[in-house]
C-alpha cells in the first residue's frame, strides 16, 4: 500500500525540529500511512531519529528502506486501514 506514496515529510540536516514534528502530527492526522524521506547519512543518528519519530507519534514501524521510513498509526475514529490482529 505504500508503494506508491511520495514522501509527505522530509527530514534533513536540521533533524526532527518542532515543526517537522507539527508537520508530521498534522500529516497523521489526514494518513494513516506515511512515507518520510530522512537526508542522514549517519546509521546511528538515523536511528535514533527513527525511535524518536516512532515514540512521538505513537505510530508502528512499517518499513524502513535506504532513507525511506514507512509508518502507520491507525485513525481514532473509524480507520480506512485495519490490519490483521496477530
Amino acid at each position: 500500500m505504500a508503494h506508491d506514496l511520495k514522501p509527505f515529510v522530509m527530514i534533513g540536516q536540521h533533524g526532527l525540529s518542532e515543526s517537522v514534528l507539527a508537520e508530521l502530527e498534522s500529516t497523521l492526522l489526514k494518513h494513516e500511512l506515511i512515507k518520510i524521506k530522512l537526508r542522514v547519512s549517519d546509521r546511528e543518528e538515523k536511528q535514533q531519529i527513527v525511535d524518536k519519530i516512532l515514540i512521538i507519534s505513537k505510530a508502528e514501524l512499517v518499513q524502513v528502506i535506504g532513507g525511506v521510513l514507512v509508518i502507520y498509526r491507525p485513525f481514532d475514529d473509524n480507520p480506512d486501514i485495519i490490519l490483521p490482529r496477530t
